[in-house]
């Protein structure tokens, strides 16, 4: 069997991460340094597995190795390994990042629709539009031919009595008179009360 070959100092010396993490419960700094030393790596890994964003996975190891010094009190020996611990906070912290994140995106998601939602219904206006468009239509129908024309002619074309009179060939007075008659009858005609 061949020896393994090691470039630099030899085989690296793997703290007792138990001993450490008990250390640091009591509060020891240079415990909690060891530690971070033997854990950093992997809890970024983790949290990077997660995240798949560098930034934030930073940002959640460094919450993690937080918590892993707040918290060092609460670890139990006989439930598991303290980098398991260690690396399951990780991932439990990564996983509630991204929860978090979904969870602002479907708010956001969900303001951005709120605010884009017309005021009103859109269909029933449209059909009342287009009711009220039939009604004058056939309230049109029920006047004279020289009503209609005048009243088209100064409404739908945007005319002047005096243009009016000048298209359909008529005096002034005579297109006044029958444009004053027809919305009289158009108003009678739509149950608009004056």
């Amino acid at each position: 069997m061949k020896e393994p070959v090691y470039i630099g100092r030899g085989p690296a010396v793997q703290p007792d991460l138990q001993q450490l993490v008990h250390a640091v419960a009591l509060g020891d700094q240079e415990a909690f340094a060891a530690v971070y030393e033997a854990v950093a790596g992997s809890v970024l890994g983790v949290a990077r597995a997660v995240l798949r964003d560098q930034a934030q996975s930073e940002e959640v190891a460094q919450e993690v190795l937080v918590e892993v010094w707040r918290t060092a009190p609460r670890y139990r020996p006989e439930r598991g390994t303290a980098v398991n611990w260690i690396l399951t906070l990780a991932h439990r912290r990564a996983v509630d990042r991204v929860r978090s994140v979904e969870a602002a995106a479907a708010r956001d998601t969900k303001a951005a629709l709120l605010e884009h939602q017309p005021m009103h219904d859109e269909v029933t206006e449209q059909v009342e539009t287009r009711l009220e468009q039939e009604q004058v239509r056939r309230c049109l129908r029920t006047l004279t031919e020289l009503q209609r024309q005048s009243v088209t002619l100064a409404y739908y074309r945007g005319l002047t009595y005096r243009e009016v009179a000048a298209a359909l060939s008529l005096p002034l007075g005579t297109v006044k008179t029958r444009m004053r008659d027809g919305l009289i009858r158009l108003r009678d005609c739509l149950g608009v009360t004056a």
